[in-house]
């Protein structure tokens, strides 16, 4: 997921995503542990768009705090 798409989204969609990615990075480590993952690449790529969102999210309450 690119910034520019994330940056879009409203906050509750955010966390919406945010909690559909923290799920799908459980199934994924739960599938390497069982020797079942396929895509091993996608555990780096979900991790990478969880960070993603997290930082996103820190930007926006930090703009928030420096306006009020």
């Amino acid at each position: 997921m690119k910034p520019e798409d994330i940056r879009a989204l409203s906050d509750d969609q955010i966390t919406d995503e945010l909690l559909k990615l923290k799920k799908e990075q459980f199934n994924l480590r739960f599938q390497g542990a069982t020797g079942q993952l396929e895509k091993t690449a996608r555990v780096r790529q979900v991790r990478r768009d969880i960070a993603r969102i997290k930082t996103i999210q820190a930007e926006k309450k930090s703009a928030v705090k420096k306006e009020a």
